[in-house]
């Protein structure tokens, strides 16, 4: 399943992604992936995988691109500030978006990937 799909499976908000013209990969999601303690995900978050987490900052757009997270989902309605969105998309990394809880959100996206 790609990013695009899952949004589109969710309906999920994209935060960050390709606009008009613009060619993006669409990551390949092989998993689910859920923590808000950036340290943790530094050394843990697998590579292609959706990370489930309520931290929209910079910060954590650094450990996606560190450990190459397929994307970023925020749930609890969080919101990246307008830097962080600049960020992001300066960087290319996926940002989707729920106002569904964490738990709930990881379990629909594990439930789309056939587990």
């Amino acid at each position: 399943m790609t990013v695009q799909e899952l949004a589109r499976q969710l309906k999920l908000q994209v935060l960050s992604g390709p606009g008009d013209g613009e060619s993006w990969d669409d990551r390949d999601i092989q998993g689910v992936f859920c923590c808000d303690l950036l340290s943790y995900c530094m050394s843990n978050a697998p590579a292609d995988y959706a990370w489930v987490t309520v931290m929209g900052n910079v910060n954590a757009l650094a450990v996606a691109a560190l450990t190459d997270t397929a994307c970023i989902v925020l749930a609890c309605s969080s919101q990246l500030d307008e830097q962080s969105l600049a960020k992001a998309r300066q960087q290319k990394i996926w940002v989707l978006a729920t106002p569904g809880p964490i738990f709930e959100t990881a379990r629909g996206i594990d439930r789309l990937l056939g587990n």
